[in-house]
């Protein structure tokens, strides 16, 4: 039996299932609405088994109920972006699917056993949407928003200093969008803040460029949105549910008053276990990122009720 379903085998859903079996995670089994994709892919990724050497079993299969015999599903199903398109715009494209997809999770008599990383667009949103159609506890239903942000943040800053991006941590919360906050004073390289190593117009520079990343990647592919990105993410949110690691990783889920927000998702840095988030962390905000986090969380709510 696998431990990790997929659900959707597109770009993202097989770079998901190779990353994982590339750690050695656990057995994955992919699925797909399009007859024959998740199957087609599950052999070929096999096929490379006796040359990149891992071990775990990667399957495809047509039948959606296959996939719910896991306890750790990653969605990735639905629409992706194109040239021009903003996150918020795949709202009415994917909503109908991941509705379905929640319910049907929803309905299952094991639904307190799953875990839920949501990686499919626009993932606040999503997020929100799965927990209230699904009934499951927010802690179990992780959008990968936040973890996304900063590993792109990592990149940045490694890359700014000349360093290896093993040393560098980063965090950023609020929505996954130009409306993200990264923490300044929680970002440094090998325990220094950054603050220290670069003036604050190149930390605003990086800070800006990490907002924009998505829209970049979408506009230098065209026909195409980032995919090995939020891959990775996903499956090292999945290594910390499978192995009960207890990282802490910025990921998006319902908020229940936290900075006086309720009601929505956006992300804040979580401890990740078998359980999904074993606990939230709230690290302090200046009385200007407290303001933006709200106005922001207002927005997300505007923009889900009027859609």
């Amino acid at each position: 039996m696998a431990n990790i379903g997929i659900i959707g085998s597109g770009n993202v859903g097989a770079n998901c299932a190779f990353f994982i079996a590339e750690k050695g995670v656990s057995d994955v089994v992919l699925y797909d609405i399009q007859d024959g994709m998740s199957t087609g892919k599950a052999l070929d990724m096999m096929e490379a088994a006796p040359v990149r050497g891992y071990r775990t079993k990667i399957s495809g299969t047509d039948r959606i109920e296959d996939v719910l015999r896991s306890d750790t599903l990653i969605l990735t199903a639905g629409a992706v972006r194109q040239p021009g398109m903003k996150r918020e715009d795949l709202f009415e494209a994917n909503r109908e699917v991941v509705s379905e997809i929640a319910q049907k999770i929803g309905a299952q008599p094991q639904k307190s056993e799953y875990k839920v990383i949501v990686v499919t667009e626009p993932v606040d949103m999503m997020t929100t949407l799965f927990v209230k159609k699904s009934g499951l506890a927010r802690e179990r239903v992780m959008g990968l928003g936040g973890t996304l942000d900063a590993t792109r943040l990592r990149y940045l800053i490694a890359h700014e200093l000349g360093v290896t991006m093993e040393d560098v941590s980063a965090t950023v919360v609020g929505r996954h969008s130009s409306s993200m906050i990264p923490l300044a004073n929680y970002c440094t390289v090998a325990g220094v803040p950054i603050s220290r190593l670069l003036s604050a117009e190149r930390i605003e520079a990086l800070f800006e460029a990490t907002r924009t990343a998505g829209d970049l990647i979408v506009k230098m592919a065209q026909r195409a949105n980032a995919y090995y990105g939020p891959s990775a993410v996903a499956c090292d949110l999945a290594e910390a549910i499978i192995h009960n690691s207890g990282r802490i990783l910025p990921v998006s889920l319902v908020l229940k008053g936290e900075y006086g927000v309720s009601g929505v998702a956006m992300s804040l840095p979580a401890v990740i276990g078998k359980n999904g988030v074993e606990q939230l962390l709230k690290p302090q905000l200046s009385d200007e990122q407290q303001k933006q986090f709200t106005t922001t969380a207002d927005e997300l709510r505007l923009a889900i009720d009027v859609a």
